[in-house]
C-alpha cells in the first residue's frame, strides 16, 4: 500500500551537462541516478572521501579512469577508487543514464577536484 504522506519524492537537479535524482541518501552510501545529456561530459575530476561504482543503464558513453579510457555501453559496471581521477562523455545522440553508488565518509559537492571542465567551474 502506498501512502502518499510517507512515499519519498525524488526530484530532479539540474546541471549543465543534464541532471540526477537522489534514490538513496544515508551516513555511508548515497544512490544518484544521473542523465548525462546526448554530446555532453562531466569535468575531469577526483574526490577525497568517496568511492564510485556506475552501472549503465542507457546510452553509449567514453569513461576514463586514471589514465584508461574506454567505451562502455547498457550492463557495464565500473569502480572509480577514492582519489582516482575520472570522466563519463555521452558519445551518443540521446541522453544516458548510469546509477551511481556512493560510498565513503562524505557526499558533499565540495569533495569534488576539477582538473578541466567545460562548464567553467574550476576553482
Amino acid at each position: 500500500m502506498n501512502n502518499p504522506q510517507t512515499t519519498p519524492i525524488h526530484t530532479l537537479e539540474t546541471r549543465p551537462w543534464g541532471g540526477f535524482i537522489i534514490l538513496i541518501d544515508e551516513e555511508k552510501c548515497k544512490v544518484k541516478k544521473l542523465v548525462l545529456n546526448p554530446k555532453k561530459r562531466f569535468s575531469l575530476q577526483y574526490h577525497h572521501k568517496r568511492t564510485e561504482t556506475w552501472t549503465i543503464v542507457k546510452g553509449k558513453l567514453e569513461i576514463t579512469i586514471g589514465e584508461k579510457k574506454d567505451i562502455y555501453s547498457y550492463g557495464d559496471t565500473l569502480t572509480v577508487p577514492v582519489g582516482t581521477k575520472h570522466r563519463i562523455e555521452n558519445i551518443g545522440d540521446e541522453s544516458a543514464e548510469i546509477i551511481e553508488v556512493q560510498t565513503g565518509t562524505y557526499f558533499g559537492e565540495d569533495d569534488i577536484v576539477r582538473l578541466e571542465d567545460d562548464f567553467g567551474r574550476i576553482k
